[in-house]
């Protein structure tokens, strides 16, 4: 009977955070390759995700904003483009009847 057996490879809480907020701000790369680097297994690190959904929740971005905060912005960004948008389409309107004359 063989008695030795596999260890089970512990991570710490804050691997585990930290894994789960690279897994969400990952971009493009898959979670196959986000574990493989991690060395962990790819259903592992979903399991992770599950558990820490509040890192995945705020995780910032490359701006080191979060979800809502990176929301809010372009939000705000919208609303100013659109203003934008209007005071051109005015200034067209006043430059052709200019030029109509």
């Amino acid at each position: 009977m063989n008695t030795k057996m596999a260890k089970r490879k512990s991570y710490s809480e804050e691997f585990k955070r930290e894994a789960v907020r690279l897994l969400v701000t990952r971009g493009e790369r898959p979670v196959s390759e986000v574990a493989r680097g991690l060395g962990v297994s790819s259903s592992q690190l979903c399991q992770w995700q599950r558990r820490y959904a509040d890192v995945a929740a705020t995780a910032v971005n490359e701006r080191g904003e979060s979800k809502d905060e990176e929301l809010a912005r372009l939000r705000r960004e919208v609303s100013i483009l659109r203003k934008e948008k209007e005071v051109l389409k005015k200034s067209m309107g006043l430059f052709v009847r200019d030029m109509q004359r």
